[in-house]
């Protein structure tokens, strides 16, 4: 490798079986992998073996639409799985490099909670914690948390900008240093390195301090996932990954451009954001076995799932029954309150010509697709990181074991001969891992308590 050369980031998208809501019929996945430790195991510790950046667990707090007989012919979208952090935690004890990404929703959460969550998953890591910061875009979640109104696209960001906000005051509460847990002299943690968070917003008050000291790389790495308008927005003010989903060279060349030419206009420079497009590959020693691959994978996908995939992404706005297979979907239909992004991604596929049945084996299987020998996947993917369209990549595995040991056996070692990968990680951070410096404390965060006169005089109040 030559000094300084940039190298290409992996995550792994290790949610369920794969990217492939049918892969899990395969005849050699593991169909109950999002609840099977022994192999959720494997699977982080092979990935670690492959060098990736970090394990990615996507994740939601409902089933993906309640239709219950589509659901059990094979649309498995969080039907039965871990709660990400908690599976993290538990990976966090049987690897020492890799990072651990989960996703967590602000819409229906609280920042103090969900910060003291992260923050733990940080410290018994040794700084390998990674946030996906979404807001929800499923409607049933409403439902779950004691209401009936899922608040409007606007709203979320708003909200989810404050969030985070207040996450990163609680995680700079603690200074470095600040627990000398002096025996002799009688002194657990050093007033003077502890502030405050007082959060007064137009959606949180929130006091602090968060109860959980500081990790190694001070507070969780920021991720995003968004790709509508405020998503963007949002990514170029707080994120320092952002996993996207893009369809060709060019449109991820447009996304990259656009997200990182935001970044200046809040002091930001574009190396302080990493953007990782999803990726399936197909690879094998021949391009032939490759394509069989892909067919076999995608031969297994139940037309019935994929349309009633695609009619929930759609929301009720439009009856799928309508139209064929072979039909296109109308350029004239409305975007709604849900996955703004996605459902504007299908119009565009509509107007490139794209029928129904192209569209929901896009949705049936995620990723933008490269098939080939390994020399021709990794061409691809050097063509993308060279062409300023991708800093790194997700990889999407159709289902486990196989496609990760595709990835071993065939890409890692292309991609090391090209030097554009790492040949053992760098560091023992996340943060580190990807090149990401420190994060600053952010500002608004209150001035260090001298002495414990506020908190005698809060106890006061409160008693």
């Amino acid at each position: 490798m030559r000094a300084n050369q940039r190298q290409i980031k992996i995550g792994l998208y290790a949610t369920s079986t794969g990217s492939n809501s049918s892969a899990w019929r395969h005849p050699n996945a593991v169909a109950d992998l999002a609840a099977n430790m022994k192999a959720e195991i494997r699977m982080a510790q092979m990935a670690e073996r492959a060098l990736m950046d970090f394990v990615f667990l996507a994740d939601s707090t409902t089933m993906r639409g309640h239709a219950w007989d589509l659901l059990a012919r094979g649309s498995h979208s969080y039907v039965a799985q871990f709660e990400p952090v908690t599976l993290l935690s538990a990976l966090a004890a049987v690897t020492e490099h890799i990072g651990l990404v989960a996703t967590s929703n602000t819409t229906y959460e609280e920042p103090y909670s969900l910060a003291r969550r992260f923050a733990s998953l940080d410290l018994l890591s040794g700084g390998r914690a990674g946030w996906n910061l979404v807001t929800s875009s499923n409607l049933e979640e409403a439902t779950n948390f004691n209401t009936a109104e899922h608040p409007n696209h606007a709203k979320r960001y708003e909200r989810a900008l404050e969030f985070a906000e207040v996450c990163r005051k609680l995680w700079f509460t603690w200074d470095e240093n600040a627990f000398p847990r002096d025996k002799q002299g009688g002194l657990f943690f050093d007033p003077g390195k502890l502030r405050l968070a007082s959060h007064q917003g137009e959606h949180f008050s929130v006091r602090g301090p968060l109860n959980v000291p500081p990790s190694p790389q001070r507070h969780p790495v920021m991720v995003q996932a968004g790709a509508s308008e405020p998503g963007k927005d949002m990514a170029a003010r707080l994120a320092e990954v952002i996993f996207t989903s893009q369809d060709t060279l060019e449109r991820a060349q447009a996304f990259y451009a656009d997200v990182k030419g935001q970044m200046a206009q809040y002091d930001r420079r574009p190396e302080e954001l990493l953007i990782m497009p999803g990726v399936t590959i197909y690879v094998a020693s021949t391009e032939a076995e490759a394509n069989a691959k892909k067919e076999e994978v995608l031969a297994l996908v139940d037309p019935i799932v994929g349309r009633s995939m695609l009619q929930h992404m759609m929301e009720d706005v439009l009856d799928l029954s309508k139209y064929g297979d072979d039909d296109l979907l109308p350029l004239d239909m409305p975007i709604t309150k849900g996955n703004r992004s996605y459902q504007q991604r299908y119009l565009q596929m509509t107007r490139e010509g794209k029928t129904v049945r192209d569209i929901y084996q896009s949705v049936a299987s995620i990723g933008y697709r490269v098939i080939g020998t390994p020399e021709q996947v990794a061409d691809e993917l050097q063509r993308w990181f060279e062409g300023e369209a991708a800093d790194g990549f997700i990889y999407m595995m159709d289902y486990f074991p196989d496609s990760l040991s595709d990835f071993i056996e065939y890409v890692m070692p292309e991609l090391q001969k090209r030097g554009l990968y790492r040949d053992a990680y760098a560091a023992s951070t996340l943060r580190e891992n990807l090149g990401l410096a420190l994060p600053l404390p952010p500002q608004g965060l209150g001035a260090p308590v001298s002495s414990t006169r506020e908190q005698t005089d809060r106890s006061r109040q409160i008693n």
